[in-house]
């Protein structure tokens, strides 16, 4: 079965309850945040290395939506250093105030980790433990299937996972905020997570500086290909 087809499986499994949307309910629109981040060195070493980001969301009473893309590409002295992309899309429905069903799907792909690439697709539960103005911490968990191949083999490794994930922030005053982000899949065969954290300073309403840490790790990796990846960042933001 096709991820795409296996999303729509999970999302029409979501209880009938959830076509009930509120027709009155308030459109807030659709809001998004962009980021770019480049290093460029010349001399000694010629290298280049890019990253970027794009994410969409929309919320309303009943329902919310999200979708998002970043990669990473590094360049040195004419050699391909890093080529890495993700994907992903999610929609919720909201049971309470605090409280949510979700479907989601993503995909990564990586030249340089040891897994070719990962799908992954989910029904999860949400709850958000702090809703204020300034924090926010939220919690997910559910299961999910993964389909994964090994670099270079035609070895793949599909499994049911265990989806979970935690979002936290929290803002200083208008100009500076905080924030971190875990999301863990874990299965028989691998235990996939990623952190990511960091602090955001505003410049102006729209553009900010972010510096952030994204730690990447897998229980099970190739001969030769460490469980663990680091990458540190520093971006110019345009939220819209």
């Amino acid at each position: 079965m096709k991820p795409s087809i296996l999303a729509l499986v999970l999302m029409s499994a979501l209880p009938a309850t959830c076509l009930a949307q509120d027709a009155d309910a308030p459109d807030t629109g659709w809001s998004g945040t962009g980021e770019l981040g480049l290093a460029i060195a010349k001399g000694n070493t010629d290298s280049e290395t890019l990253t970027g980001s794009l994410a969409l969301s929309h919320e309303d009473p009943v329902w919310r939506h999200a979708v998002g893309a970043s990669f990473l590409y590094g360049k040195s002295d004419g050699l391909e250093t890093a080529y890495r992309y993700d994907v992903f899309a999610e929609s919720g429905y909201r049971l309470t105030g605090r409280s949510y069903l979700l479907g989601s799907i993503r995909n990564e792909r990586d030249h340089f980790a040891s897994y070719e690439y990962q799908w992954t697709a989910s029904a999860s539960y949400g709850y958000e433990a702090i809703k204020r103005e300034a924090t926010q911490l939220t919690f997910e968990i559910g299961p999910g299937y993964r389909w994964a191949k090994l670099q270079g083999v035609q070895v793949h490794n599909n499994e049911t996972i265990v989806r979970g994930s935690m979002e936290f922030k929290h803002a200083f005053n208008a100009n500076t905020s905080v924030y971190d982000t875990l999301l863990v899949e874990a299965g028989s065969d691998n235990t996939f997570a990623v952190n990511d954290a960091g602090v955001k300073v505003k410049m102006t309403q729209a553009l900010a500086l972010k510096a952030g840490l994204e730690t990447r790790y897998n229980t099970d990796v190739l001969p030769g290909i460490k469980n663990t990846d680091n990458l540190t960042t520093i971006n110019v933001v345009y939220d819209f």
